[in-house]
């Protein structure tokens, strides 16, 4: 007991000498100097390029030509989808059990409408505007900025 009490003792005592950080400062200039690597640049240049041409999604709508649960199916209409509307791209969505060939970006209803009444008169199971997720690539987003 008395050897734990002397050894605590003597751990209080010299933790009690030991400081952290010296207060005195030669230089109180508070200047940093980094030096790095000049490859960092042409990284964050390299980055900077490729979030320019990322496409990015946003809410938006597509025309739904097809439903069906076969995938030959869905693939025929999306081919020729792309042949009447090679403008517009084409989608296949698969959702257990059912393949839904989708066309289109649009941002509003009426754009995708206008595609819509263009399209029932080719596909005859029924062609239906549908809200979901779009791609967006920068140069669409930076024309219809300057529409508005």
């Amino acid at each position: 007991m008395y050897k734990l009490l002397s050894l605590a003792a003597l751990f209080l005592l010299s933790a009690a000498g030991l400081k952290a950080q010296d207060n005195t400062v030669a230089d109180n200039t508070g200047s940093v100097k980094v030096v790095k690597d000049s490859r960092i640049d042409v990284l964050v240049r390299k980055q900077i390029y490729i979030n320019t041409l990322a496409i990015r999604n946003t809410r938006g709508f597509r025309v739904q030509v097809i439903t069906t649960n076969k995938r030959n199916e869905a693939n025929d209409a999306k081919a020729r989808a792309m042949q009447l509307f090679p403008e517009h791209r084409a989608y296949i969505d698969y959702q257990a059990p059912y393949f839904k060939v989708r066309i289109g970006d649009f941002r509003t209803r009426e754009e995708a409408t206008e595609l819509r009444n263009k399209l029932s008169n080719q596909f005859a199971a029924g062609v239906f505007v549908v809200p979901t997720i779009i791609n967006v690539t920068p140069d669409k987003e930076f024309i219809n900025e300057e529409q508005n």
